[in-house]
């Protein structure tokens, strides 16, 4: 089975005062952080951009991860997730399930993507929990793509579709922070 990862990085960053993208984080940028995060685990990596979509491909070094553009990112997390599934489609080797990763999570491991990653199956529906709360990444099989395209709106994502579907919950405790940066660290 192949899996690939979809890190969404498209956010304006309202509350954080700029993309995330392109917020720097001990020594490196976010979003160069979930790529490379990403890449340790999975061969093929795409990264959805927005805002500011240039400033990030010209300053990020983002290796072999294939750059996608969502144009409506100012709509929400879920045209993100759209555009992200819409690429993988789009790509000439077939793609049996997604992990979608967040950029703003730069304590998301290997470890935690590996163990998602494992689940991957074209029938797969699969959240990492930390500490039995329901977080990211979330592993979307190719048999439910355009389920999540069809129902994902604003910053949603795909909770509606999970909802509605039997979803296998894989304990990541203690394999990642699952911490999301929302604002900038008070100095």
């Amino acid at each position: 089975m192949t899996v690939a990862a979809v890190v969404l990085a498209a956010g304006g960053g309202r509350r954080y005062g700029m993309p995330k993208a392109l917020v720097e984080y001990d020594g490196s940028l976010l979003v160069e952080r979930a790529v490379g995060t990403a890449q340790a685990v999975c061969d093929t990596v795409l990264v959805v951009l927005g805002a500011r979509a240039v400033d990030v491909w010209r300053q990020a070094q983002l290796g072999n991860a294939v750059v996608v553009a969502n144009e409506d990112w100012e709509t929400g997390m879920a045209s993100s997730l759209r555009t992200g599934l819409e690429g993988l489609r789009g790509l000439p080797l077939r793609i049996d399930a997604a992990l979608i990763t967040l950029v703003d999570m730069p304590g998301m491991t290997p470890a935690a993507l590996e163990r998602m990653a494992g689940y991957g199956t074209p029938d797969a529906l699969a959240v990492a929990t930390y500490d039995g709360v329901r977080g990211h990444p979330v592993l979307i099989g190719r048999d439910h793509w355009a389920g999540v395209i069809e129902t994902a709106t604003g910053d949603e994502g795909a909770r509606r579709y999970l909802a509605a579907h039997e979803v296998t919950e894989v304990d990541c405790s203690g394999l990642a922070d699952p911490t999301d940066l929302d604002v900038p660290p008070a100095s």
